[in-house]
């Protein structure tokens, strides 16, 4: 079943598409890497998915909501509501505590405070990164603000949880390691992931990718003779 059906979206910046009639659909629990080099279109696309952004043309459905006929304020709902972000950057307000930080998102939207916090205590531990929480962000390693932006992002169960270069940072080591962290939680919490990478390492631990190219979705692989893993929708 389709948590999310694109089609026809296209988006376009000044005189350059960044999306060119894109169709796509997303199964419910499925994982996916979106590939593609700078300035494919990969990342316009997430952002639309996350309702950050609205298309100029064409329809995103995401469980039900056509985001085109979404209100600023209804989107700010679904995202709150339906959506989890992982950025490169972690965009954590450096004159709250961790624990803050991630308690936010459940703030705004009105959620049971207790609740939560426990959730976001057993999700940080299970991250390693409990001892974390009353820290401020710049007490904090790269790897560790990176699993703090995780838990922030799995604290309200969300059904899509979008992940844009989450390991753009990392070493190789911690870089892989956090892909199989947000691939584990993803799972167990039943959320449809979409990772953005330009990563073929991060990518190959997906079963399911595609490769975004000017806009459009690509056959070409985006792999090397050696990675031999084709891409698929």
């Amino acid at each position: 079943m389709a948590l999310v059906d694109i089609q026809g979206i296209s988006k376009k910046y000044a005189d350059q598409y960044a999306l060119n009639n894109l169709t796509l659909s997303l199964e419910e629990g499925e994982q996916y890497a979106i590939l593609g080099a700078s300035g494919s279109g990969k990342s316009t696309l997430l952002y639309l998915l996350g309702g950050l952004e609205k298309a100029d043309a064409g329809t995103i459905n995401v469980s039900g909501r056509d985001l085109s006929k979404l209100s600023d304020s209804a989107l700010a709902k679904y995202r709150n509501e339906l959506v989890g972000f992982v950025f490169q950057f972690h965009f954590l307000l450096p004159s709250m505590t961790c624990e803050k930080n991630i308690l936010l998102p459940a703030e705004i939207g009105s959620h049971k405070m207790a609740k939560v916090r426990k959730k976001i205590h057993d999700i940080a531990e299970h991250l390693g990164v409990a001892h974390c929480l009353k820290k401020y962000p710049y007490q904090l390693s790269g790897g560790e603000q990176q699993r703090i932006n995780i838990t922030r992002a799995l604290s309200l169960t969300p059904k899509l949880l979008l992940c844009d270069e989450p390991t753009g940072n990392l070493d190789s080591e911690n870089s892989a390691k956090v892909t199989d962290l947000i691939q584990d939680l993803a799972k167990e919490f039943g959320s449809t992931l979409a990772v953005v990478t330009h990563d073929p390492g991060v990518a190959k631990k997906f079963s399911k990718k595609f490769v975004l190219k000017d806009g459009h979705l690509s056959h070409e692989s985006f792999f090397n003779q050696n990675d031999s893993v084709p891409p698929t929708p």
